[in-house]
Formats: structure tokens, C-alpha cells, sequence
């Protein structure tokens, strides 16, 4: 299986500092870097792994955001405020021709600049 690890999750907030500092101040978290998404998001990193995605959320995310990521719920409190569930994988020609043989539809993204490939799908309860 080409999954080897959980990744990280995609937080959507109103306050990205607010809740950066929380994770930071309550749970020992750190702000690292993070591509630029042309939309604001702030990683935060255990050690030298980045574990949590925060970014804008609600009724009035960006234009930039809902094209690179779309937006499912509009939620700021809950559970809804988790916009996906990312694992790390390799061998990107096998995951793909293993999800077009599933008949799953798929999405996929690279970060400008980056070595950072993504694929974005849905389970069968609309989790991204």
C-alpha cells in the first residue's frame, strides 16, 4: 500500500493567530513553514513534522481558497471545522491509476514552486 503515514488536518477558523497560539501556548505546537496557497494558512509542526493546517474558514473565505480547496462546510466550531484528512503516500502513477480503477473521482494540485503534490478526494461520508 502506498499510504505510509497520516499527514496532517486542515483546521478552518475566523482567528488563525488565535488558534495557532492556542496549539502553541496549550500543547507545545510551533508555527514553521508552509507554502504559499495564495490564501492564509499557518502550519504548525511537532518536532520537524507539520501536523496541523489552520486557514481562513466561515462564510467569507477567499476566492483563492475555494479553488484550491473548495469548501464543504462553512462551519467555525465542531467538527465541521476540519476541511480534510491528509495521509502521505508514494509511487503518485500507481495512487492514481489505484483510484481511477475504484471509479473514485479525484482532484489534483501542485503547490506553485513546490515539490508538493496533492490529490483530493472524498470518502463515502464527504470527508475530504
Amino acid at each position: 500500500m502506498p499510504i505510509s503515514h497520516l499527514e496532517h488536518f486542515l483546521l478552518q477558523t475566523d482567528d488563525i493567530d488565535r488558534t495557532c497560539d492556542w496549539y502553541v501556548e496549550v500543547l507545545g505546537f510551533h508555527v514553521g513553514p508552509s507554502p504559499d496557497f495564495k490564501f492564509p494558512v499557518k502550519w504548525l509542526y511537532l518536532g520537524e513534522r507539520d501536523v496541523i493546517h489552520v486557514c481562513e474558514g466561515g462564510k467569507g473565505v477567499s476566492d483563492a481558497r475555494k479553488r484550491y480547496l473548495g469548501q464543504q462546510s462553512e462551519d467555525l466550531h465542531g467538527s465541521g471545522v476540519i476541511d480534510h484528512v491528509a495521509f502521505r503516500c508514494t509511487g503518485l502513477d500507481d495512487m492514481i491509476a489505484r483510484l481511477k480503477a475504484a471509479g473514485v473521482e479525484f482532484n489534483e494540485r501542485r503547490v506553485d514552486n513546490e515539490a508538493l503534490y496533492q490529490l483530493f478526494l472524498f470518502d463515502p461520508n464527504g470527508v475530504k
